[in-house]
């Protein structure tokens, strides 16, 4: 008996992981559609479609999957008409969160995002009401193998980042959002494709959470992340390491 429910624990964890998996690659998918119909469909020229496909590469996606992505988006037929559109609000605490998404109904992604606010106990505000306390910028990691912290440092200065921080974890190089793409080039172009390259909202305050708002946040969190017009959520939330303990427990 035990052994029947270790293999149905098995089996609902392998579904809960094929399940985000598929979620991961929709998202993904969408972000070569949008990059696709807004430039050229080769990735050599088109920096955003390039960003898209290496994302895709990384999770492992199939080419043939990436490459009828890019056909559908770039065809006389046409493919899905996916609009960006932010969100911004509050959620538990007063904690301040900006929800991208890709959609093709803003009513109902709207309607879905403002639902998990309020069930949250946060409220959606109106664009613009919380990115004030973040910073857009470009971030680029790669692993601490490629090269040594001065060699990271001198070939991030060259490139135009505006800064670069090595630790046992590996580099991460910064830059504005103009500069983002050349730097993240040249940076290939010396190290190799980045581990992750993307264009990142940093929160300049944070809210310390206590074990009982920081299980309601990582519920607004997870719910969002889970919807699939959502592409990036970012909080400016600080969780102490005794009570992210207690919720891993």
């Amino acid at each position: 008996m035990a052994g029947h429910s270790q293999f149905k624990n098995i089996m609902h964890r392998k579904g809960a992981q094929d399940a985000k998996r598929g979620r991961m690659f929709g998202k993904i998918i969408r972000e070569i559609t949008v990059a696709a119909k807004q430039g050229l469909p080769d990735p050599a020229f088109n920096p955003r479609l390039r960003a898209a496909v290496t994302e895709a590469r990384q999770m492992n996606m199939p080419r043939d999957t990436i490459e009828r992505a890019i056909k559908k988006a770039s065809g006389a037929a046409g493919s899905d008409d996916y609009v960006e559109v932010r969100y911004e609000g509050y959620g538990p605490a007063g904690v301040a969160v900006i929800v991208e998404t890709l959609t093709d109904n803003r009513n109902r992604t709207a309607s879905d995002v403002r639902t998990a606010f309020n069930k949250s106990g946060g409220a959606l505000g109106e664009t613009n009401s919380v990115s004030f306390m973040f910073s857009r910028l470009g971030v680029i990691h790669y692993p601490a193998v490629v090269g040594s912290e001065d060699a990271v440092l001198e070939a991030a200065i060259e490139a135009g980042a505006d800064n670069a921080e090595s630790g046992p974890d590996g580099h991460e190089i910064t830059t504005s959002v103009e500069d983002f793409f050349a730097v993240r080039d040249a940076l290939e172009a010396r190290f190799g494709a980045p581990a992750e390259a993307k264009l990142d909202w940093r929160p300049s305050t944070s809210v310390t959470l206590d074990e009982e708002k920081a299980a309601t946040l990582m519920k607004l969190l997870d719910t969002l992340e889970d919807h699939d017009d959502v592409q990036n959520v970012y909080a400016n939330f600080d969780i102490p390491e005794a009570v992210m303990a207690k919720l891993s427990a």
